[in-house]
């Protein structure tokens, strides 16, 4: 349960960083890290203390727990996806920066034209 507390403020700590932040790269890092407080909530709920590999066959009936590899599936789906994102996120706060010369959101906002 401990572990469940924790995900969830290291993701109250991501929600603060986009809140509180005005330079895009710092927000940036903040969505990051609210999503891989997700990403190890997913892989906690999949985890089963002394569980074993999904991939060896047991006897029917045999009491052996095992644990489930759909939550790591798709973390690992969904951390390459966010790689990706946040790599396309980064290359256009550069370009916002190139133009603007600065990564302040107000500061950007106000030079709109």
């Amino acid at each position: 349960m401990t572990l469940y507390i924790l995900c969830f403020i290291l993701f109250l700590v991501g929600v603060y960083g986009v809140l509180t932040r005005r330079n895009l790269i710092k927000i940036v890092i903040s969505l990051t890290i609210m999503e891989f407080s997700v990403f190890l909530m997913l892989v906690l709920v999949g985890y089963i203390s002394g569980g074993l590999a999904p991939i060896v066959v047991h006897p029917e009936g045999s009491d052996i727990s095992v644990v489930d590899p759909l939550p790591q599936t798709l973390v690992l789906t969904a951390a390459v996806i966010a790689v990706a994102t946040n790599s396309m996120v980064l290359a256009l706060a550069i370009r916002l920066y190139k133009k603007y010369g600065t990564f302040d959101i107000r500061k950007i906002n106000e030079l709109k034209g």
